[in-house]
């Protein structure tokens, strides 16, 4: 199935879906969803509802099933994030150990509210369900791929910090800023 010309998918995007549809059965395209998906919010940044109407298209598959495991997951984004996405896990365990604390802590550090992202369009802080490290909450996952553990006021602080520092901008000037510090091991 080619897609259409009036679609904004790059030559190089539709390539990279050629490439993941072809791990399966022909009759099994539809399988590549979730990589074809993370292609086009690796590209675009985020999951429109044109883009998933455009994989849907090329997968051959109806947009309600793309957007529902667009829905479903929380590593595709609906909407522009900042460069650093931040999820807070407060399933139970982590609320017990402190996981709200930390969402408050960075809605502080940050001025900002969950579901929000920064001025500079640095952070956006989001809430997640179990991110499956229990016994190491409170816990938060970086951009998706990167676990942060035990995660304290000073931790968090320190963490916001280093991120600003590895995006070349300048530390918070708000009254809950610190000054850098680095993580024990």
């Amino acid at each position: 199935m080619s897609v259409n010309p009036q679609m904004s998918l790059s030559e190089s995007t539709t390539a990279r879906f050629a490439k993941e549809v072809a791990k399966y059965p022909a009759d099994q395209k539809q399988s590549a969803v979730m990589a074809c998906l993370a292609i086009v919010q690796q590209e675009q940044g985020f999951m429109s509802a044109e883009s998933e109407r455009q994989v849907a298209e090329y997968l051959g598959m109806p947009a309600m099933a793309v957007h529902e495991v667009t829905t479903f997951y929380n590593m595709y984004n609906q909407q522009p994030c900042g460069k650093f996405k931040l999820n807070v896990c407060t399933n139970l365990p982590c609320q017990l150990r402190g996981g709200g604390k930390a969402l408050q802590d960075l809605e502080t550090k940050l001025s900002i509210k969950m579901g929000q992202t920064t001025a500079d369009g640095l952070f956006t802080l989001q809430q997640s369900e179990c991110l499956g490290a229990c016994a190491d909450s409170p816990v938060l996952l970086v951009n998706d791929r990167d676990m942060c553990s035990f995660m304290s006021t000073e931790r968090l602080v320190a963490l916001v910090d280093g991120l600003r520092e590895s995006a070349g901008a300048s530390v918070s000037a708000s009254p809950t800023s610190a000054t850098p510090q680095k993580e024990q091991a």
